[in-house]
């Protein structure tokens, strides 16, 4: 059996390879911690400008720990991203409204039920170091290191099938 995905993908082929498998929008695992008091909880994700996007209220207990602690993690189906959360204001304030327009498209019924324009907070998280769980067509297991810092990508077969 031939492992499929090529071992020498270069750094944009890899981000290109993580933003395909995330899509316009995910619910995504925030982990943040506070003086090694860790907390993970659901967050709705948008992607774009090669960054993570989210909302959440001003008051609230996460958004705390990010003022604090900008070191999160988010993770979805095998893609885990690290990196700096950084508080861009209000959703409203946004430039051009994208995250809320985006919101409204892909997250309705959360839209709907949780904007309140005094409290609503656009949160932007730059990826730092991700790693991808996935499997290849040829059904062989792998993981794939992006370094953002670095620019670097390292593709590592998990299994047997996958290292000959």
């Amino acid at each position: 059996m031939k492992f499929s995905i090529d071992k020498d993908l270069t750094f944009d082929q890899a981000v290109e390879i993580m933003f395909d498998k995330l899509g316009d929008y995910k619910i995504m695992a925030l982990a943040s911690s506070v003086s090694d008091y860790v907390m993970v909880r659901n967050v709705s994700c948008l992607f774009y400008d090669g960054k993570v996007y989210f909302k959440t209220d001003k008051n609230f207990r996460k958004t705390q720990q990010l003022f604090e602690n900008p070191r999160v993690a988010l993770c979805w189906s095998g893609v885990q991203i690290e990196g700096l959360a950084q508080n861009k204001g209000l959703v409203v304030d946004e430039p051009g409204r994208r995250f809320e327009a985006l919101y409204k498209k892909f997250l309705w019924g959360s839209y709907n039920r949780y904007s309140h324009e005094d409290t609503e907070i656009l949160i932007e998280v730059t990826p730092k170091f991700v790693e991808i769980w996935d499997t290849s067509e040829d059904n062989c297991a792998y993981q794939l290191f992006i370094d953002f810092d670095k620019r670097s990508v390292e593709v590592k077969p998990y299994d047997e099938l996958s290292r000959g």
